[in-house]
């Protein structure tokens, strides 16, 4: 199983931001899928699941209504979409099965 995330940057506070995850070794179709994030100084924080089948979504309180999670099956490939990033958004960003089975993350920076 690997995860391979991208699309982390640096930006303003107020801009967007899509990151992506490459999923590969298992059935990418089939298998519900998560973002969590750490920022500096903090625990592993859930963010967002997505479901197989009916894709199906729920969100942390602390990103509902400004993050959209989204998955191409086609493409072995999970996103989020954030909009309205704070300066409370920085952190290390990763995808996966749970939280002991995740990518390498990808850095996002939320600064003016």
């Amino acid at each position: 199983v690997q995860f391979v995330e991208s699309g982390g940057d640096l930006v303003q506070p107020g801009g967007s931001l899509r990151l992506s995850c490459a999923g590969s070794g298992f059935a990418f179709s089939w298998t519900p899928l998560s973002w969590f994030r750490q920022a500096p100084g903090k625990g592993l924080e859930w963010i967002s699941t997505i479901s197989a089948g009916d894709a199906m979504t729920t969100y942390a309180d602390s990103v509902k209504g400004r993050f959209t999670i989204s998955r191409d099956n086609a493409k072995n490939t999970l996103y989020l979409q954030m909009n309205s990033l704070k300066p409370e958004d920085t952190a290390v960003y990763y995808c996966g099965l749970s939280r002991t089975s995740r990518g390498q993350g990808t850095q996002v920076t939320i600064s003016s």
